[in-house]
């Protein structure tokens, strides 16, 4: 019994412990620790986080925050963002009944060339007519796309996570119809597709 708790022990000495850090344009803050007895293996490792936790407001609780690690320097492994989404909690909080609640689902390209899906919702006052309705998609669909044109991809990341991006949807669409609320419900930065291989 003695030998099967020393290797126990044999295996935690030889594993160190690593700061996980949020990516620059986040504030490169530590937002846990991990550990590893070779740290190629974590990269890839994805975490959870929210705003709140990050900027210790406690009324961000709701947006979480995903991050993989996709490099380690020294004790630190650095993280990459690759989605977001408020809690579900949160969501059916602003949830009400004889409104209606508007999503969209948008594929976009930034201006620096990354691929982001990115999900708007919005909420009406009082329930709206269907032509109302298609055209605040219109508007979310317009204003999204066009950020994400104009912006590079740390820039709509953080347009999307401060609010930003649902308060301009929120500014253009409450001229179709009354707007009780605009949030970007979620995010996920889409992979990189390979080339095409080029003809024979």
């Amino acid at each position: 019994m003695a030998r099967k708790v020393q290797r126990k022990l044999d295996k935690w000495k030889n594993k160190t412990w690593y700061n996980i850090e949020t990516p620059e344009f986040i504030g490169r803050t530590v937002i846990g620790t991990t550990t590893t007895d070779e740290s190629e293996k974590l990269v890839g490792r994805t975490i959870e986080t929210t705003v709140g936790d990050i900027t210790n407001d406690f009324s961000k609780q709701n947006i979480k925050l995903r991050l993989a690690i996709d490099s380690v320097t020294g004790d630190t492994a650095n993280t990459a963002f690759i989605g977001h989404e408020i809690t579900t909690d949160y969501l059916r909080s602003i949830v009400k009944r004889q409104t209606s609640r508007i999503d969209n689902n948008l594929e976009v390209t930034t201006k620096d060339g990354r691929k982001l899906r990115i999900k708007p919702i919005a909420f009406t006052v009082k329930r709206a007519r269907s032509s109302q309705i298609r055209a605040i998609r219109e508007i979310m669909a317009k204003i999204v796309l066009e950020r994400a044109a104009e912006l590079d991809f740390e820039h709509i990341v953080e347009e999307i996570v401060t609010g930003k991006l649902a308060a301009n949807i929120y500014r253009n669409a409450k001229t179709i119809y009354p707007i009780r609320r605009v949030e970007i419900r979620k995010t996920e930065v889409l992979p990189v597709k390979a080339n095409a291989s080029a003809a024979a």
